[in-house]
């Protein structure tokens, strides 16, 4: 390859990374609040389908058990941060 063809190269995956380096800062607190209403939604999910486990029965047994073989993956994980003991700052901060 020519001189010149290296140096167009490099200029263009230079602008490319700047690029993806301010989309990534301009999209970052989008993305993070995403993330926080899927895991709010899921927590709700958890707890109509297992609330009983943590003692708040909300949802009738048959249509917990309809959803139970795809929700057993991600349970021991929802109980842990479902019953683990929190200070008053952990709210105000989350």
């Amino acid at each position: 390859m020519s001189e010149d063809k290296v140096n167009k190269k490099e200029k263009k995956g230079f602008f490319d990374a700047v690029k993806e380096f301010f989309l990534g800062m301009a999209v970052h607190e989008a993305v993070m609040v995403a993330l926080k209403e899927k895991a709010a939604t899921e927590n709700l999910l958890f707890l109509a389908i297992f609330g009983d486990m943590i003692g708040m029965p909300v949802m009738p047994k048959y249509y917990s058990l309809r959803l139970v073989p795809y929700l057993v993956p991600k349970l021991d994980t929802w109980k842990r941060s479902v019953l683990r003991e929190r200070d008053w700052t952990d709210w105000a901060f989350d």
